[in-house]
């Protein structure tokens, strides 16, 4: 983890680079695999579980039995706190429900706004190196409250075709139902056209690896909506002197074992500051199981030393970090926070760590990644759902409104709009 100290700001998108993702060499291996579950289907995914996952699958649905057995393997302690997440995640994302929004603009012309839950969602679950049952939560629980008709789940088993238990036991708790043995690009691509098994979905969400991200951008293509462009897991930590070395160095280490691709930023104040995190991670990274991991993404990872507030707040909203946390003395805090204008989570003082939001805290953690939270928000109630506008005119609306129209319908040269307001205008005169 290579330390930088004051850059100018010309160096900041080099020095600061995220690991280069190679999407067009990625294609040219995801395309294949798509096109083969289109026509193929469930044919299809068995193969590619037989050859990606060294498992040969008959049935691909989670069975009711399959599905009771995992309850019995997952432990009370984490059952327990599965359902403290989920009574959290739950409390936020319920907040979130907004009206219908229905107001008159002038006297006679009535618009409204309506949230419409998406019909059929995908939801993409990672079960490799880390099988991450707290995404089902993430997932399921704004699906489920937004009121999507159809939610199915697809998550790649392992080598005994089996679902990981805390998998199971967290869709089951949530009412998912149809939880599918199929993970990486094949599990999209059956998402995106649907299978015997698999319903083509309306718009996908979850995180994978880089087959997965090809996958469902190239899903757009077709017509289905995906949650956000992603990338690589990251963190930026800012920390002033009052940072506690050892939280500091703890929150980069959460974010750098996710991958050998992810990268973690820390921006300090001073250069002693960044020297005493910098022992803690060193110290730390030893006594974990996914150190190598940790290691290799901690290559890609910098410490900046910013000489002011000014400074280092400006270098943070240009990187748009996924997840922020904000180290400092908390008569700061506010104005800090106040001026982030790019990230997709904060997370504000010593004692609120990055795994908080990952996990339990209530809010989202399927957050853009790669420079994205510039243009894109987390995953939220609303992602599920579809924002339609009504409009209704009276006769007395339209005589008001109906001027204004054809002047701006003739300006542009589009003699139909005009038509269809001067016709009815014409005919309310002819029958008063």
């Amino acid at each position: 983890m290579k330390t930088l100290i004051n850059p100018i700001k010309s160096e900041w998108k080099t020095e600061l680079a995220r690991p280069v993702q190679k999407t067009k060499d990625i294609e040219k291996i995801v395309k294949p695999i798509i096109r083969k579950v289109k026509r193929q289907g469930d044919k299809a995914l068995k193969k590619f579980a037989l050859e990606y996952d060294h498992v040969n699958i008959k049935n691909l649905l989670a069975s009711r039995e399959e599905i009771a057995a995992a309850k019995l393997l997952v432990a009370d302690e984490l059952k327990q706190a599965i359902i403290q997440a989920k009574e959290n995640i739950e409390k936020f994302h319920e907040a979130q429900q907004t009206p219908d929004l229905i107001m008159d603009t002038m006297d006679g012309v009535t618009c409204m706004r309506k949230s419409v839950a998406i019909q059929k969602v995908g939801l993409y679950i990672p079960g490799g190196t880390a099988p991450l049952f707290s995404t089902v939560l993430m997932l399921g629980i704004p699906a489920n409250l937004a009121g999507c008709e159809e939610i199915v789940l697809c998550t790649p088993p392992n080598k005994e075709g089996n679902i990981h238990p805390a998998i199971l036991f967290t869709a089951d708790l949530i009412g998912i139902d149809r939880i599918v043995k199929v993970g990486g690009a094949q599990a999209v691509a059956a998402m995106t056209y649907g299978t015997e098994t698999v319903p083509a979905v309306d718009k996908i969400f979850g995180p994978g690896n880089q087959y997965v991200t090809a996958a469902k951008q190239l899903a757009v293509k077709k017509g289905v909506a995906i949650d956000m462009p992603a990338g690589p897991s990251e963190v930026l930590v800012y920390a002033d002197e009052s940072a506690i070395p050892s939280f500091v160095a703890s929150d980069l280490l959460s974010q750098a074992e996710h991958g050998i691709d992810s990268q973690v930023i820390l921006v300090a104040t001073s250069e002693k500051v960044a020297q005493k995190v910098m022992k803690e991670v060193d110290l730390q990274v030893e006594q974990l199981s996914r150190r190598e991991i940790a290691k290799k993404a901690l290559d890609n990872s910098v410490a900046v030393v910013m000489p002011n507030q000014d400074k280092a707040i400006d270098l943070i909203n240009e990187y748009a970090p996924e997840h922020l946390i904000i180290c400092v003395k908390e008569e700061d805090e506010d104005e800090v926070v106040g001026r982030i204008i790019n990230a997709g989570s904060v997370f504000i003082g010593n004692f609120t760590p990055e795994s908080a939001g990952d996990y339990a805290s209530g809010t989202n953690h399927t957050l853009p990644t790669y420079g994205y939270a510039r243009n894109y928000s987390g995953v939220s109630l609303d992602s599920f759902t579809k924002k339609i506008t009504y409009q209704k005119i009276s006769a007395k609306g339209i005589q008001n409104l109906g001027p204004t129209i054809e002047i701006m319908a003739e300006n542009e040269l589009l003699e139909a709009h005009k038509n269809a307001v001067t016709i009815r205008l014409n005919y309310l005169k002819e029958n008063s």
